[in-house]
Protein backbone atom coordinates (compact mmCIF):
# COMPACT_ATOMS: atom_id res chain seq x y z
CA UNK A 1 0.00 0.00 0.00
CA UNK A 2 0.90 3.47 -0.41
CA UNK A 3 3.08 3.33 -3.06
CA UNK A 4 3.24 7.10 -3.63
CA UNK A 5 -0.61 6.89 -4.46
CA UNK A 6 -2.74 6.44 -1.12
CA UNK A 7 -1.53 8.61 1.46
CA UNK A 8 -2.77 6.78 4.45
CA UNK A 9 -3.23 8.28 8.80
CA UNK A 10 -3.74 5.73 11.44
CA UNK A 11 -5.75 7.67 14.24
CA UNK A 12 -6.06 5.66 17.29
CA UNK A 13 -6.84 5.82 21.20
CA UNK A 14 -5.59 3.90 23.45
CA UNK A 15 -5.72 3.78 27.09
CA UNK A 16 -3.91 0.79 27.99
CA UNK A 17 -1.30 0.93 25.37
CA UNK A 18 -3.32 -1.97 22.99
CA UNK A 19 -4.15 0.43 20.52
CA UNK A 20 -0.99 2.15 20.40
CA UNK A 21 0.45 -1.41 19.72
CA UNK A 22 -1.26 -2.10 16.87
CA UNK A 23 -1.20 1.26 15.09
CA UNK A 24 2.56 1.32 15.69
CA UNK A 25 2.79 -2.30 13.68
CA UNK A 26 0.28 -1.19 10.93
CA UNK A 27 2.58 2.61 10.51
CA UNK A 28 5.80 0.09 9.73
CA UNK A 29 3.38 -2.22 7.47
CA UNK A 30 2.00 0.24 5.61
CA UNK A 31 4.04 3.35 6.25
CA UNK A 32 1.01 5.43 7.60
CA UNK A 33 1.05 8.65 9.93
CA UNK A 34 0.05 7.86 13.04
CA UNK A 35 -2.04 10.50 15.34
CA UNK A 36 -2.97 9.35 19.52
CA UNK A 37 -5.90 10.70 20.64
CA UNK A 38 -5.22 12.12 24.21
CA UNK A 39 -8.21 13.15 26.48
CA UNK A 40 -7.51 16.37 28.63
CA UNK A 41 -8.02 14.44 31.43
CA UNK A 42 -4.95 11.82 31.43
CA UNK A 43 -5.93 10.54 34.90
CA UNK A 44 -4.93 6.53 34.70
CA UNK A 45 -8.07 4.47 36.49
CA UNK A 46 -7.05 0.95 37.75
CA UNK A 47 -8.81 -2.25 38.66
CA UNK A 48 -12.23 -2.24 38.95
CA UNK A 49 -12.71 1.67 39.02
CA UNK A 50 -11.78 1.57 35.53
CA UNK A 51 -14.03 -1.02 34.27
CA UNK A 52 -16.95 1.14 36.48
CA UNK A 53 -15.47 4.72 35.42
CA UNK A 54 -15.14 3.62 31.22
CA UNK A 55 -18.80 1.56 31.59
CA UNK A 56 -20.25 4.70 33.15
CA UNK A 57 -18.82 7.02 30.41
CA UNK A 58 -20.30 4.33 27.60
CA UNK A 59 -23.55 4.45 29.18
CA UNK A 60 -24.23 8.12 29.56
CA UNK A 61 -22.75 8.62 25.85
CA UNK A 62 -20.09 10.65 27.83
CA UNK A 63 -17.66 12.50 24.67
CA UNK A 64 -14.67 13.76 27.03
CA UNK A 65 -12.46 16.64 26.36
CA UNK A 66 -9.52 16.04 23.65
CA UNK A 67 -6.46 17.18 23.69
CA UNK A 68 -5.71 19.40 20.35
CA UNK A 69 -4.92 17.00 17.53
CA UNK A 70 -2.85 18.22 14.49
CA UNK A 71 -4.40 15.94 11.74
CA UNK A 72 -5.48 17.10 8.66
CA UNK A 73 -8.35 14.27 7.38
CA UNK A 74 -8.57 15.63 4.13
CA UNK A 75 -4.99 15.33 3.31
CA UNK A 76 -5.41 11.54 3.41
CA UNK A 77 -6.91 8.89 0.85
CA UNK A 78 -7.37 6.53 3.74
CA UNK A 79 -7.85 6.85 7.27
CA UNK A 80 -7.62 4.51 9.42
CA UNK A 81 -9.33 4.55 13.25
CA UNK A 82 -8.46 2.17 15.76
CA UNK A 83 -10.02 2.15 19.60
CA UNK A 84 -10.26 0.05 22.23
CA UNK A 85 -13.72 -1.90 23.00
CA UNK A 86 -15.68 -0.29 26.43
CA UNK A 87 -19.02 -1.72 27.52
CA UNK A 88 -19.32 -3.20 23.40
CA UNK A 89 -18.74 -0.07 21.94
CA UNK A 90 -15.82 1.90 21.07
CA UNK A 91 -14.28 4.15 23.60
CA UNK A 92 -15.69 7.28 24.23
CA UNK A 93 -12.45 9.66 23.60
CA UNK A 94 -12.82 8.19 19.68
CA UNK A 95 -16.21 8.94 19.91
CA UNK A 96 -15.62 12.65 20.70
CA UNK A 97 -12.88 12.55 18.19
CA UNK A 98 -15.44 11.65 16.14
CA UNK A 99 -18.01 14.03 16.61
CA UNK A 100 -16.07 17.02 16.70
CA UNK A 101 -13.79 15.94 13.42
CA UNK A 102 -15.77 16.41 10.22
CA UNK A 103 -14.91 14.26 7.49
CA UNK A 104 -17.30 12.83 4.94
CA UNK A 105 -16.51 10.94 1.66
CA UNK A 106 -13.22 9.16 2.86
CA UNK A 107 -12.14 6.22 2.46
CA UNK A 108 -11.80 4.19 6.26
CA UNK A 109 -10.84 1.21 7.95
CA UNK A 110 -11.20 0.09 11.55
CA UNK A 111 -10.01 -1.60 14.37
CA UNK A 112 -10.48 -2.32 18.06
CA UNK A 113 -8.73 -4.01 20.80
CA UNK A 114 -10.45 -5.79 23.52
CA UNK A 115 -9.72 -8.26 26.43
CA UNK A 116 -12.10 -10.77 25.65
CA UNK A 117 -15.30 -9.75 23.38
CA UNK A 118 -15.35 -7.18 21.03
CA UNK A 119 -19.70 -7.00 21.01
CA UNK A 120 -21.02 -4.65 18.39
CA UNK A 121 -17.95 -2.28 18.69
CA UNK A 122 -17.34 -2.40 14.97
CA UNK A 123 -21.01 -1.93 14.05
CA UNK A 124 -21.43 1.08 16.50
CA UNK A 125 -18.01 1.89 15.28
CA UNK A 126 -19.15 1.73 11.26
CA UNK A 127 -22.46 3.55 12.25
CA UNK A 128 -19.99 6.70 13.33
CA UNK A 129 -18.76 6.94 9.88
CA UNK A 130 -21.79 6.64 7.99
CA UNK A 131 -21.32 8.75 4.60
CA UNK A 132 -17.56 7.70 4.40
CA UNK A 133 -16.15 3.93 2.73
CA UNK A 134 -15.72 1.60 5.19
CA UNK A 135 -12.85 -0.59 3.56
CA UNK A 136 -12.18 -3.11 6.29
CA UNK A 137 -12.21 -4.06 10.13
CA UNK A 138 -10.64 -6.05 12.11
CA UNK A 139 -10.54 -6.78 15.89
CA UNK A 140 -7.54 -7.89 18.14
CA UNK A 141 -7.27 -9.52 21.40
CA UNK A 142 -5.37 -8.68 24.15
CA UNK A 143 -2.50 -7.83 21.34
CA UNK A 144 -0.33 -6.84 23.98
CA UNK A 145 -0.29 -9.72 25.90
CA UNK A 146 -0.37 -12.58 22.90
CA UNK A 147 2.16 -13.70 20.65
CA UNK A 148 4.08 -10.97 18.58
CA UNK A 149 4.25 -12.94 15.48
CA UNK A 150 0.75 -14.06 15.01
CA UNK A 151 -0.45 -10.58 15.36
CA UNK A 152 2.45 -9.21 12.84
CA UNK A 153 0.70 -12.01 10.51
CA UNK A 154 -2.55 -10.83 11.22
CA UNK A 155 -1.72 -7.13 10.95
CA UNK A 156 0.49 -7.84 7.72
CA UNK A 157 -2.60 -10.03 6.15
CA UNK A 158 -5.37 -7.35 7.01
CA UNK A 159 -3.31 -4.55 5.64
CA UNK A 160 -2.29 -6.59 2.50
CA UNK A 161 -6.33 -6.89 2.33
CA UNK A 162 -7.03 -3.16 2.54
CA UNK A 163 -4.57 -3.07 -0.66
CA UNK A 164 -6.27 -4.79 -2.56
CA UNK A 165 -9.40 -3.55 -1.75
CA UNK A 166 -8.36 0.18 -2.31
CA UNK A 167 -5.74 -0.04 -5.46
Amino acid sequence: MNKGTLKTAVVYYSFDGNCALVAEAIKSRINADVFAIKTADEKKRTGLGKYIWGGRQVFQHAKPDLKPLSVNIDAYDLIILGAPVWAGSPAPAMVSFLSRTPFDGKKTAVFCCHGGGKGKALEKFKALLAGNTIAGEIDFNNPARGNTEALRKKIDAWAASLEVLLL
